[in-house]
This record gives structure tokens, C-alpha cells and sequence, in this order.
């Protein structure tokens, strides 16, 4: 699956995207799999109340499974201005 990364999340892991192969059955198990790669993507992860996550563009919840998921999203809230 493609993972997406914007914002201060892609400036703490490096990367604007991937393809991740995974046996993430939710978003918070590849949360977890993902943080326990490397200390950057931990340091991303480590506040999800600061985080939102679109499954396949659909803005979701981090306990929503990625079964047929084809894209995860992973950003800050957005604000307006």
C-alpha cells in the first residue's frame, strides 16, 4: 500500500511517500509498525492526537481496518486562515 506523509510529518520521517508491505490489520497497527522501524518515524508517531489519517482519501480513525486500503494518508489537522 502507498503511505503519505504531509507536512511536519514528512519533514520528521523524510520521505513524501512510500509503499509499505504490511500485516497492519488497522491504522494504529501501522502506526505501531511503522514507529517501530526508526526513532524518526517514532518521533512522527508519538502524538496521534496531533495527527489525522484519510484511508483512500476518506478522512478515517486510527482503529479503522486497512483491509482493501490502497492509500493511507497521514497529516496535521488542518486549520483555516
Amino acid at each position: 500500500m502507498d503511505v503519505l506523509y504531509f507536512a511536519w510529518v514528512r519533514e520528521r520521517i523524510g520521505l513524501p511517500k512510500e509503499k509499505v508491505d504490511t500485516q497492519a490489520a488497522t491504522v494504529n497497527d501501522l502506526v505501531a509498525e511503522l514507529s517501530a522501524r526508526e526513532d524518526r518515524y517514532a518521533a512522527a508517531f508519538s502524538d496521534l492526537s496531533a495527527l489525522r489519517v484519510a484511508l483512500d482519501q476518506e478522512l478515517s480513525d486510527f482503529d479503522a481496518s486497512l483491509i482493501g486500503v490502497r492509500e493511507v494518508a497521514f497529516f496535521p489537522p488542518m486549520t483555516g486562515g
